[in-house]
């Protein structure tokens, strides 16, 4: 006669039945913690890739690059001299989208957001939460739009990019 895994265990000593019990716990667990999403917001996000989108911070892209990497896992592309990464987050009380970091050929160094907002939208809601204004710069019915440190929002689409990017110094020789 077959028997289940619990009978068998009614008669086993309590040391046992503990461990087995702790074992099936953990294995649950572990099975919860693999269907859950990759990582939620860390509670820095605002302040380290808010800062540097609106060119308030040093540009470092490997500091960038390290940080969504242990925030948001590996990027899920590399192309047009940039790491993408997928994140489900705001900024400012946009919801963001992606980031982009710049890679080692880029000639710029570079930090950029996709935000899921219109640019007159996010230029609204960080104007109103940090008081930053952003001039666009022509009359065009789609400016590209500027602020006093030289951040810069633009279409994406339907939705807008906002980047902060500064030239690599020339190396002598």
């Amino acid at each position: 006669m077959l028997r289940s895994p619990l009978t068998r265990m009614r008669g086993a000593e309590p040391s046992l039945k503990l461990s087995c019990k702790l074992s099936n716990f953990l294995c649950a667990a572990a099975l919860l913690c693999a269907s859950a999403p990759v990582t939620a917001t860390p509670n820095t996000f605002g302040s380290v890739i808010g800062q540097g989108l609106l060119c308030l911070s040093e540009l470092d892209a490997g500091y960038f690059y390290n940080y969504l990497t242990q925030s948001f896992g590996p990027p899920y592309k590399h192309e047009g001299n940039a790491y993408w990464f997928r994140v489900q987050g705001a900024l400012w009380g946009a919801p963001i989208s992606e980031i982009l970091v710049s890679d080692a050929d880029s000639p710029q160094r570079f930090l950029a957001a996709v935000a899921d907002v219109a640019p007159e939208v996010l230029v609204g809601k960080i104007t109103d939460t940090l008081h930053i204004r952003f001039t666009p710069t022509t009359q065009y019915v789609n400016p590209v739009r500027v602020s006093q440190a030289g951040s810069k929002i633009i279409y994406y689409n339907r939705k807008s990019k906002i980047y902060c990017a500064i030239a690599r110094a020339l190396s002598p020789g």
